[in-house]
Parts: C-alpha cells; sequence; structure tokens
C-alpha cells in the first residue's frame, strides 16, 4: 500500500497521555528483568555460599514456574477483559504485591547458612515472579487493543523502550551501588532489595491505568470471548494460538533465542566486572556503556522501522549485537577499558531488540483476530511472556553451569578468594561467544516471519 492511501485512512493517533503512562511500566518491566538477573545468581553465590550449579537451579526453578502459570494468567486475563471490560485488576494486584516480596528475596542474611538461605531465596523469589506475571502478561496485551495502525505501534513501543533502557540504567547501576553504599554487605542487599521493590511496583501501578484507555477502543465482548472453563483449556488455547498462526511461532522463536543470548550476558555482567574488570563497582559502568548509547538509538531504530520495515531493521538489530557481543571473546587475553565499547555498541544494537519484536506482537495478534476474532491478547501474550522467561531463566543457568564446570569458588560476604583461570575463561565466554551464537541462530527463524506492512494494513482497512 503507498504511503498516500495509508494517510487517506488517518489512523487516530494515541495521545501522549497514553504512550506516557503505558512507557513508565516498564519502569517495573525493566526494573525486574534487570537486577535479579544481574545480581541473584551473585547474591547466592558471593553473597550466601550457595554453590553456583544449586545458585543456577534456584533461578531457573523460579522461572519454570513463570512458564507454567503466565498461559494461566493470559487466558484469566481475556476472561476479566470480557466480563469487566478491562485488564486492569490483575495489573493492580501485581503492582501491589511484587514490592513485599521482591524485598524479601534479598533479605535473608548469611547466617542462616546456605541451605536455610537458598530456600528462603526461592520461596521469596516464586512470589515474586507469580505478583510479576499477574502485571506483565495483561500489560504486554494492551498495544494490540490500543491502536491498529502499524506505525503508531512502533511509536508506543519505541516510547516504551526509551523507559526501560532508562530503567536498566538506574537498576542496573543504581541497584549495585545502594548495595554497596555502606560496610555492610547484608543490609547493602536489603536497602537495595526494598528501595528497588517500591519503584517497580509503583511504575506497575501508574501503567495500569492505561488498561482503562485499551478497554475504550476495544471492541471485545462476552459474545466474542472464548469461554475457557479448565486449567488445561486454558493452556490448550495458547497451544491452538501457536499452531495456527505461523508468524507468532516464528516472532516467539526469534525472541527467545535473544532472551537466552542477552540473559547469559545480564547473568553475567556482575562477574565480568568482579573477576574480568577487577572490580565489582565497575557493573555499574558496563551498564552505563550499555543503557547511554540505547536511549539515544531508540528513535534511530523508530526510524529505521518505517523506512524499510520492522523486520528488516530487527535483523540489522541483530547482526549488530552478534558482532559486538563476538568481539567480547578478546577480553579473556586482553580485558580492559576497551570491553565499554564493544558493550556501547550492542547498547545502540539493544535498543532495537527490545522495542522492534515488542511492536512487532500486536501485529501477529491482530492479524490473527482477522480470523479467529478479537479477545485472544491475553493469550498470545500469556505464551509470550512465558517464552521470554524460559529464555531468561536458561540463560542465568547457563552461566552456573559454565561457572559450576569450570571450577568457580563460591563464598560468603566477608571473603576473599582468588578465581581459577578457567573460571574467568569460562566468565569471559558466557558474557560473548555464547550470546553471539545464539543471537546468530535467531536470525534463522526471524526468516521465516513473513507479516509486513501491506499485510497489517489490510486488517486495519478491513477493521475501518
Amino acid at each position: 500500500m503507498s504511503t498516500e492511501a495509508r494517510s487517506e485512512r488517518a489512523p487516530v493517533r494515541l495521545s501522549p497521555r497514553t504512550i506516557a503512562l503505558y512507557a513508565i511500566g516498564s519502569l517495573g518491566t525493566g526494573g525486574y528483568a534487570t537486577l535479579p538477573g544481574l545480581v541473584l545468581t551473585y547474591f547466592l553465590t558471593d553473597n550466601l555460599g550457595v554453590a553456583a550449579l544449586a545458585a543456577g537451579l534456584i533461578v531457573t526453578a523460579a522461572k519454570i514456574w513463570d512458564v507454567l502459570i503466565d498461559p494461566l494468567i493470559g487466558a484469566a486475563s481475556d476472561r476479566q477483559l470480557a466480563r469487566t471490560g478491562s485488564r486492569r485488576g490483575f495489573m493492580v494486584t501485581g503492582a501491589l504485591a511484587l514490592p513485599l516480596f521482591f524485598a524479601l528475596t534479598f533479605a535473608v542474611p548469611p547466617a542462616w547458612g546456605p541451605v536455610a538461605g537458598a530456600i528462603s531465596v526461592l520461596l521469596a523469589f516464586l512470589a515474586t515472579a507469580t505478583a510479576f506475571s499477574l502485571f506483565q502478561v495483561p500489560y504486554v496485551a494492551l498495544p494490540a487493543e490500543l491502536t491498529g495502525d502499524y506505525d503508531e505501534r512502533t511509536r508506543l513501543l519505541g516510547w516504551r523502550v526509551v523507559v526501560l533502557t532508562a530503567a536498566i540504567l538506574l537498576f542496573g547501576a543504581g541497584g549495585p551501588a545502594l548495595r554497596n553504599a555502606g560496610d555492610d554487605p547484608v543490609r547493602g542487599y536489603l536497602l537495595m532489595g526494598i528501595a528497588s521493590g517500591v519503584v517497580i511496583g509503583v511504575g506497575m501501578l501508574v501503567a495500569a491505568r492505561t488498561a482503562d484507555d485499551a478497554a475504550q477502543r476495544s471492541a471485545v465482548s462476552p459474545a466474542t470471548t472464548a469461554t475457557v472453563s479448565t486449567w488445561r483449556d486454558q493452556y490448550m488455547s495458547g497451544f491452538r494460538a501457536l499452531g495456527r498462526s505461523q508468524p507468532f511461532r516464528a516472532l516467539l522463536g526469534t525472541f527467545v533465542l535473544q532472551a537466552l543470548a542477552t540473559g547469559t550476558m545480564l547473568a553475567g555482567a556482575q562477574y565480568v566486572a568482579t573477576w574480568v574488570l577487577r572490580s565489582e563497582d565497575a557493573v555499574t559502568f558496563v551498564f552505563v556503556a550499555l543503557v547511554g548509547p540505547a536511549l539515544l538509538a531508540t528513535p534511530g531504530w523508530t526510524v529505521i522501522a518505517r523506512r524499510v520495515g520492522k523486520e528488516r531493521a530487527f535483523a540489522m538489530a541483530s547482526l549488530l549485537f552478534t558482532a559486538a557481543a563476538a568481539s567480547l571473546v578478546f577480553a579473556v587475553w586482553s580485558p580492559g577499558a576497551w570491553i565499554y565499547a564493544s558493550v556501547a555498541v550492542a547498547g545502540i544494537a539493544y535498543a532495537g531488540l527490545q522495542s522492534l519484536p515488542m511492536a512487532m506482537l500486536p501485529d501477529v495478534i491482530s492479524h490473527d483476530e482477522r480470523t479467529s476474532g478479537p479477545g485472544q491478547a491475553g493469550t498470545f501474550t500469556g505464551i509470550w511472556t512465558a517464552g521470554e522467561t524460559v529464555g531468561f531463566a536458561l540463560g542465568a543457568t547457563a552461566v552456573s553451569l559454565t561457572l559450576a564446570a569450570t571450577g568457580y569458588i563460591s563464598t560468603v560476604a566477608g571473603t576473599t578468594v582468588e578465581q581459577p583461570e578457567a573460571a574467568i575463561t569460562g566468565i569471559v565466554l558466557s558474557f560473548s561467544i555464547l550470546p553471539a551464537v545464539l543471537m546468530g541462530a535467531s536470525l534463522l527463524t526471524l526468516r521465516r516471519y513473513r507479516l509486513r506492512r501491506a499485510d497489517i494494513d489490510a486488517v486495519a482497512d478491513s477493521d475501518a
């Protein structure tokens, strides 16, 4: 469809208020995705004395729980939308519950011992993950209901990623800074957990207001939404969505591989700071190098997507990230400040890796609704969030397995050890070659994504 034809359709632009409120939600999602991935494994191994393999299993167990509940929450969110006209209830519940459980995750003292400490962290993090899923699944469903326009979705998700990257900087740099503010690491982790949990909860609570805006634009009614009666039916609704939507399968497969790639880098960043750059505080500079360029690059990826299409821009960002990650392998032989430059290039790519697939997901949902009917966005986003969770969980697991295999020595707070050379090499490889290989593999699945602008414009025209 030509530019003139698209302008004749004159889509309604989203208001700055709606965009701002939705974007603020990424203050919560960015904080939750960043801080536990960055410091939780390290908190377990280097503060509570938990073995690296056990620490990885704890993080993975919590993520598996996410995978189990996300499809259920997605289907339940669709039913709530049909019953009440809004997805807001689940979002508010998650926003109110998360700060308490997030603080409890980092409130466990080393004096409890590795076993009791590991169990306590697991239970608290399971509760945190549940609260987050109650918010995240309906939150990701909203863009498909807020607007049907191809470019407006890119605009909406672009501003969301601006806030997301700022949140990554805030939590990735500010969280460890709070932890290290005093001489007592136990109190430092507790302060970090309380302050971060409150900020995450507030961001989520503010974003919940956009659910009402989506409800006003949505054509969903109880008559157009399928009734799901049992937990088995709720799971099957997600598998049916996967089965009938080839674009969803391609996009989800790509996103899961990329979540795994970025998850390995995130979980390995603190170890790189401590044992490669030889400064625990260097993790702050790693995140500044990553997020600073990403903040500037997000509008650029939006412009590129308008000109060449979201899927081509997404492939460009993936290739750039692959090259930047691969270059970090040289830190095995020559560690130094040059690492920040490679991380900065990865940050430019990371902005596109966040905004573009999230802008493509509403396109997939609206394309499916053309044949399957409206009111199933939550089903799609439940599967999507579960897939993202799998990626990040396996990323942390991959790092912990690498540490265990290369002889990494766990410690409790206040003690000092020297890591073997094999462990340091393993840290670098999990921060460079592994994510590069995974990102390269994601390009193969992205090639199977066949939705283009014309397909989405045709859906919007049919709804007009």
